[in-house]
């Protein structure tokens, strides 16, 4: 998303003692954190990466254009020769947010903005109440792992990023504002709350889906892994100019939700299938295509709604409970949202069909343990012969994700084909070795119950090969994403397409 001319004053967003540094400076082009992006009239941010530290290049953005730059105070010293002003603040990463949101008028203060938060479910529980808010009359922005939506139009997402740094994420709040929008949806991941990239949204609902083990890689700690999720709570307690009752969305089936309960002293909801949740989801009724249901809701659940999801499996009638407990906690009439989620024809690479072959093939994005089972014990009883699954596992990334996918399919698949999946800078056949362990010691034997595969493209065929009518074949891993990441650079690819090209080939089909 390019630089747009300033809604407000970046100044704003500083702590009070560091805007006398630039007092007599005025508003700047953009707020900017990357020294290549760096233009004219900007004013640059300094912030620490995983790989590289942005104060190590303030030099090289004040060559560029950049008017003032922004430092921590262990780099003030060494950076005051510059030749602009250099404005000194305890945490640049947390300054980037404020300055961004500052400098784009501060748009969260005038939208209902909605965070959902979880280690599963988020980016379908986001399409299914972006419809359902929708359906009740709002005009809705989103910002999703998926696709980011300004009152309808598709805005493209420039990297495989859920949740983008901070500029981005108020430049599309601020454009969300200039398109009429009422309402935003925000999928809020432990990386983006954790580093301060959605500090500013002032979020009105936070929604929390489940909690399982991922990105330990990243946050080191269940413990931590799990405060950072919690921190959307907390932000439900900041002060606003909004007079929207402020509200935590939680899964009552989870038994985490307490935890996020406590993080905020705000209204708390609950939804649930299992629980005695505010919002009951009973007599559910599931299919391969969707489930049906009835929502239970008011005082004493003695309100009834007849409600439907075109996505199968019990965890997504629960992704539907909550949409729908959403818009209800901001105002709006429920039975018209459930009509909305009802009517929401599916969301991209979530349990996507892909039509031609003999037999069901599926693409997912589940790329965890617990994602992966939750899939293929939904699948099992829909499927008269076998579950065939092709997946792999992404590079630099938590190791335990390969033992624990390769345990789960060991158990619940049939036949399974390991295959490449984002290795980055990893050899991918090391990443598949350790997958394929976890098989062999979880009592698959290879040969009989799995085989090593790759590229992608071949291990698909290779599962379209062997099954047969009655099976079905499972895409696991990659759902809607567009490329394959390896250390040389992204590859263009999408599992949807190569499965449609594929079936094509095999079945003498139209691949369109």
């Amino acid at each position: 998303m390019g630089a747009m001319s300033a809604r407000g004053d970046w100044r704003e967003g500083l702590p009070e003692e560091a805007r006398l540094a630039v007092a007599d400076l005025g508003p700047v082009a953009a707020v900017r954190f990357d020294s290549r992006e760096v233009q004219p009239g900007d004013v640059f941010v300094c912030i620490r990466g995983e790989r590289s530290d942005g104060h190590a290049f303030a030099s090289a953005a004040v060559e560029a254009g950049a008017v003032a730059v922004v430092v921590e105070a262990d780099h003030a010293s060494d950076l005051a020769a510059l030749g602009v002003p250099v404005v000194v603040v305890p945490d640049t990463r947390r300054a980037l947010s404020s300055m961004a949101a500052a400098h784009e008028g501060f748009p969260g203060e005038r939208l209902t903005v909605i965070g959902i938060t979880g280690t599963d479910g988020k980016s379908t529980t986001a399409f299914l109440t972006v419809a359902a808010l929708e359906r009740c009359g709002a005009k809705v922005g989103l910002l999703s792992t998926i696709e980011c939506r300004v009152a309808g139009e598709v805005v493209p997402n420039p990297t495989r990023l859920t949740t983008q740094e901070s500029p981005f994420v108020q430049a599309l709040l601020a454009r969300m504002v200039e398109a009429g929008c009422t309402h935003a949806v925000v999928e809020a991941t432990s990386h983006g709350l954790a580093l301060h990239r959605l500090d500013d949204c002032r979020f009105d609902v936070a929604v929390f889906t489940n909690l399982s083990t991922d990105h330990l890689d990243f946050h080191g700690t269940m413990e931590d892994y799990r405060a950072a999720k919690a921190r959307l709570f907390a932000m439900l307690d900041e002060p606003t100019s909004k007079r929207v009752r402020r509200t935590a969305v939680l899964n009552a089936d989870d038994p985490q939700w307490r935890f996020f309960a406590r993080a905020t002293q705000v209204r708390k909801v609950t939804y649930g299938l299992d629980s005695d949740a505010d919002v009951l989801a009973t007599d559910v009724m599931l299919w391969p295509d969707g489930a049906t249901f009835t929502l239970a809701t008011g005082e004493d659940r003695d309100d009834e709604i007849e409600a439907s999801v075109r996505l199968p499996g019990r965890f997504n009638v629960a992704n539907a409970a909550a949409a729908v407990t959403v818009a209800a906690a901001v105002g709006l009439d429920p039975m018209a949202a459930a009509a909305g989620v009802a009517a929401c024809p599916g969301v991209p690479g979530r349990m996507e069909r892909v039509e031609g072959a003999p037999f069901e093939v599926v693409v997912d994005y589940a790329h965890t343990a617990e994602a992966l089972e939750k899939v293929l014990t939904m699948l099992r009883p829909l499927v008269d012969g076998r579950v065939i699954v092709v997946f792999g596992c992404a590079g630099e990334r938590a190791r335990d994700r390969r033992s624990g996918l390769g345990s789960v399919a060991a158990v619940h698949a049939d036949f399974t084909v390991l295959t490449d999946e984002d290795p980055r800078s990893e050899p991918p056949d090391a990443i598949i070795d350790e997958i394929a362990q976890a098989m062999t010691a979880a009592g698959a034997s290879e040969g009989e119950r799995f085989e090593r595969v790759r590229p992608r493209r071949a291990a698909i065929a290779r599962a379209l090969e062997v099954a047969v009518p009655g099976d079905l074949v499972l895409i696991a891993g990659k759902g809607h994403e567009s490329t394959i990441e390896w250390a040389e650079g992204p590859e263009p690819w999408d599992d949807r397409v190569a499965a449609r090209e594929e079936i094509a080939r095999r079945f003498r089909v139209d691949a369109t």
